[in-house]
Formats: C-alpha cells, sequence, structure tokens
C-alpha cells in the first residue's frame, strides 16, 4: 500500500506500466475532482488497485488490459466512485486502469506485448495482476473489455469455460441473463489461446469470466460505458456483494 484514503485504500501491484492517462482524447472529459482525477495521479507511478470494503466476499475486478478499450475503464472509474460512496458487503479490488502507458497512448498493446495473452509470463502486468489476485485469495474475478464491431467476438459477451471452474458458467449466466451479452463458453480454460487473465485464473481456481461491450477502438460509443458498468454491478450482485436491483 502507498496510500489509503478514507474507505479506499490503494495499492501500487506493477511499476513498470505508468503513464499519464489523460493525455488519451476519450478518457480526458471525463477526468475532473474525486476518484478519476486520483486514479489519473497514482497511474503515473504504474498499474494500482484500490481495495474497498472489507472481509468475504472478495472480489477483483479488472479493465484496461488493452489501452484502447475505453468503456471498461470508464466503467471501472465510476464505479470506485459509487463503491466509495456506499458500504459494499465483503471487499471489492477494482484495478481500473491494467496498462496505464498503453492507455495513455490509445492503443491496444503496452510495451510491445499483448497482455490478453501474457498472463503466465513473469514479469508482464497481467502476471502481476494474476499473482495479486492469488496472494490476496479472491472468491472470484472479471476482467472487463470492449470489442470493435467486425472484430473477435465484435458483440457483447461473457466468456467462460466448463473446466477446471464451472462456476465461471454460472457468473456468465448470471451476467447475460440481465443484459443483452452472450455466453461466450469454452470446454476448458485455455484451450482455444493461452495467457488470458481470465483463463489463467480459473486454471488456479479462481471462477473468472471475461466481459466484452461493443465499441470502435479508441472511443466510447454511446451508451458502452454504461453498459460495462451493468456488467460490473451484476458480477457483484453475483457475488453477493451488491444487492440486486429492484
Amino acid at each position: 500500500m502507498f496510500v489509503s484514503e478514507d474507505s479506499v485504500e490503494v495499492s501500487l501491484i506493477h511499476d513498470g506500466s505508468g503513464g499519464d492517462i489523460t493525455r488519451n482524447p476519450a478518457l480526458k472529459p471525463y477526468i475532473r475532482e474525486g476518484y478519476p482525477l486520483a486514479i489519473a495521479e497514482y497511474s503515473l507511478k504504474g498499474t494500482v488497485m484500490l481495495s474497498l470494503g472489507s472481509g468475504r466476499p472478495s472480489v477483483m475486478v479488472v479493465a484496461g488490459v488493452h489501452g484502447n478499450e475505453i468503456p471498461p475503464q470508464l466503467a471501472a472509474m465510476c464505479l470506485v466512485e459509487s463503491l466509495a460512496a456506499s458500504d459494499p458487503t465483503g471487499t471489492v479490488h477494482v484495478i481500473p486502469i491494467a496498462a496505464p502507458w498503453a492507455t495513455m497512448r490509445n492503443i491496444r498493446w503496452c510495451r510491445g506485448r499483448d497482455l490478453n495473452r501474457s498472463a503466465g509470463v513473469p514479469g508482464s502486468v497481467t502476471n502481476a495482476i494474476f499473482r495479486r489476485a492469488l496472494e490476496l485469495g479472491v472468491d472470484a474475478l472479471a476482467d472487463f473489455h470492449s470489442t470493435a464491431p467486425g472484430s473477435k467476438p465484435g458483440v457483447e459477451g461473457v466468456f467462460c469455460s466448463e473446466e477446471p471452474e464451472p462456476e465461471s458458467v454460472e457468473i456468465a449466466r448470471y451476467i447475460t441473463s440481465r443484459t443483452s451479452s452472450r455466453v461466450l463458453c469454452y470446454g476448458r480454460a485455455s484451450s482455444s489461446y493461452m495467457g488470458a487473465l481470465e483463463d489463467e485464473c480459473n486454471l488456479a481456481g479462481i471462477p473468472s469470466v471475461t466481459c466484452e461491450v461493443v465499441s470502435e477502438n479508441g472511443t466510447a460509443r454511446k451508451g458502452s460505458y454504461e453498459r460495462s458498468l451493468l456488467q460490473m454491478r451484476l458480477f457483484l450482485e453475483y457475488m453477493g456483494i451488491l444487492l440486486e436491483a429492484p
């Protein structure tokens, strides 16, 4: 931990990924006083995690693994603000800007590395996140992304896998039952490709999903960050941290 502000504890996860996210033209209009500005200041140092609440359940929410996927990063900053103003049941660890260096440049990769393929590579940002999730013993993890129209998957959805953590599928079903998202399920984690944070966590015994909303790269399509925020809140609802909305 390097700072504590009221109900929010901020810790540094990776110190080789810092950047000035206010230089991202898609994010800059949203950076203002409060936690968005504080997050921007913290991100100069590297990848930071903001922890709110206490006790169990304990979960991790990650956004910004790809720096040019804007909606989930906006959503995660909004989530921190809302949780800081409330009294969540359990503990929520939020990494809102996983790769500030890439977000600053509004690009997908961080220093030449696709972080969605390198969670198993020592020294990478996502490996540092993965190891911190293990150290904390979180009960579940959700990694939030956006996908450009016509790309893969190109649709709003939630990736999960049946093995070795079948609860991954249950989390995905819960999120998709209250949104227009699709369940995008694999038989076994890492069976399609290696190194995604979701897959590494599932293989290590942490039920995990990857959530996608649709937005062009480098921008936030109207309504997209709100949809990403809804996915985040439904994940927390499933885990019993937030009450179900009426």
